[in-house]
């Protein structure tokens, strides 16, 4: 039941949502999805008892009891060209 809700995602919950989304990691029961952007992020959370619904329909009862949404990593700004070593700059009057 666990793999249909990634092997299936988009038979699980739909072709519209599933081009924005992909599960992550399922683990006791909560499930984490990962949207494309946060609009999507957000729409999904609004979704998310009907998403529940769904799920439970396809794969059977118990096997998601939570969803935990996000939206897409956000960049990391510690390596590039810009970035300054040690604590940067802090105050730069006086």
């Amino acid at each position: 039941a666990e793999a249909t809700v990634f092997g299936a995602w988009e038979r699980v919950v739909g072709p519209e949502v599933a081009q924005h989304s992909r599960p992550v990691k399922l683990e006791n029961g909560e499930l984490t999805v990962e949207a494309r952007s946060t609009a999507w992020a957000t729409q999904l959370r609004l979704l998310a008892a009907s998403l529940l619904k769904q799920i439970a329909r396809e794969v059977g009862h118990n096997v998601v009891r939570k969803l935990h949404i996000h939206g897409p990593a956000a960049p990391s700004w510690s390596r590039g060209p810009r970035r300054v070593r040690g604590r940067g700059p802090r105050d730069t009057y006086g």
